[in-house]
């Protein structure tokens, strides 16, 4: 990952930071997160426009994927 630095207005630093915080991630995270939408997908990986696409809410999902994507099982 590379390291980066931004100017936001005290405004835009307060949003963020409350939208953040009521999502339950990072400043940081939440920047990637928007950067995503705005950016055109890497076509070599087309799978790749989906990644982030889908919040369960969960803060353990990652560690129960297939149960997000497909459901649980029986």
């Amino acid at each position: 990952m590379i390291r980066t630095q931004i100017s936001l207005s005290e405004d835009e630093y307060e949003a963020a930071k409350s939208e953040a915080l009521r999502l339950g991630i990072s400043l940081a995270e939440l920047l990637r997160r928007s950067l995503r939408t705005l950016l055109p997908a890497d076509e070599s990986r087309p799978w790749m426009r989906y990644a982030g696409f889908v919040e369960s809410g969960d803060p353990l999902a990652s560690q129960k994927v297939d149960d997000v994507v497909y459901g649980h099982k029986d």
